[in-house]
């Protein structure tokens, strides 16, 4: 299987932000957001795959500024570490006030995701190549977070064989 290179997953959507999206007070929830990052993940993922993926988990998601009604969200997400069946994508959420042009950075998220065969089952992707040096730099990281994801998942296993081992 050939490598691809991690401009070929990028994807960047938008949502114009409703009402609907809101609450009382004109701030848009948070789960709207998280439904628009993991569509945009999604999209990253797949486009890398080339086949189903699903989201194995949302490893961070960060709230940094409100978005309101009338904004331009802005999904911007890309492969950061492609694995044997599964690959983490970051992304960056904006929102643009259509009236100022204000561009705000709402949040950031890292998803993992997992390739699937016709039958459902985790399949092989694609490496990952990476063309610069930001490209380098988030693959470093992911990997990094790749090492601390699975030790706490090995100290979870442990948890579940022997729960007094856990209590502290």
């Amino acid at each position: 299987m050939n490598a691809k290179p991690a401009s070929a997953s990028r994807a960047i959507l938008t949502h114009f932000l409703l009402p609907e999206d809101a609450n009382p007070a004109g701030n848009i929830h948070g789960g709207v957001i998280m439904k628009h990052i993991d569509s945009a993940a999604g999209v990253a993922a797949f486009r890398h795959a080339r086949r189903n993926v699903v989201t194995a988990s949302i490893d961070r998601l960060d709230f940094i500024h409100p978005a309101f009604v009338g904004n331009l969200l802005i999904l911007k997400a890309s492969v950061n570490l492609a694995g044997r069946t599964s690959m983490e994508v970051g992304v960056r959420a904006e929102t643009e006030n259509l009236l100022s042009g204000e561009i705000r950075h709402v949040a950031s998220a890292f998803l993992t995701f997992v390739a699937l065969d016709e039958a459902g089952h985790p399949t092989p992707i694609p490496s990952l190549t990476c063309e610069t040096e930001k490209q380098r730099h988030r693959h470093r990281m992911a990997q990094a977070r790749r090492k601390t994801r699975l030790a706490e998942k090995q100290r979870e296993d442990a948890c579940d064989d022997d729960p007094d081992q856990c209590l502290s």
